[in-house]
């Protein structure tokens, strides 16, 4: 049993070099990607920056033309309008699509799906088909005040 002594003194070693090996290795890797990640991210941007001015640049291009027609002020007017309707476009485009707006109709009773688990489904209380009952007044009652 005393020649093991020695032994569970090496494996405790063996892995701690071991965890040190896989430690420095996972941060070397985790710095490569990292190095290439922020290297495409300031490609991103510096592409973006560019694509910005291009834009300008055909914004100035179609004020111009438009300044052959008419006077300078109505062109600028005219391709500013046609850029926010490109806009509003193209935010319509990016918005995620509103479920209710395209739901179908359900039958009354019916359990909307994915709903709340408990009533009919819906997200607020359904609307009583006739007024409440008007509360009786009756003189012998101990909480009536005369």
């Amino acid at each position: 049993m005393e020649h093991l002594d020695h032994l569970e003194h090496l494996d405790k070693d063996l892995v701690d070099e071991l965890a040190q090996v896989a430690r420095e290795t996972v941060r070397d890797e985790l710095r490569e990607q990292g190095r290439k990640r922020r290297r495409a991210a300031l490609l991103y941007g510096a592409s973006g920056a560019v694509a910005l001015y291009a834009g300008a640049a055909v914004a100035l291009a179609v004020g111009l033309a438009w300044a052959i027609l008419l006077p300078a002020w109505a062109a600028a007017l005219v391709t500013a309008v046609i850029l926010g309707a490109v806009a509003y476009g193209l935010r319509e485009a990016g918005r995620p699509t509103r479920p209710h707006a395209h739901a179908p109709q359900r039958v009354a009773g019916e359990t909307a799906p994915g709903g709340p688990p408990s009533g009919l489904g819906l997200p607020y209380p359904p609307m009583p088909t006739a007024p409440p009952p008007a509360p009786r007044t009756d003189p012998e009652s101990p909480h009536h005040r005369s």
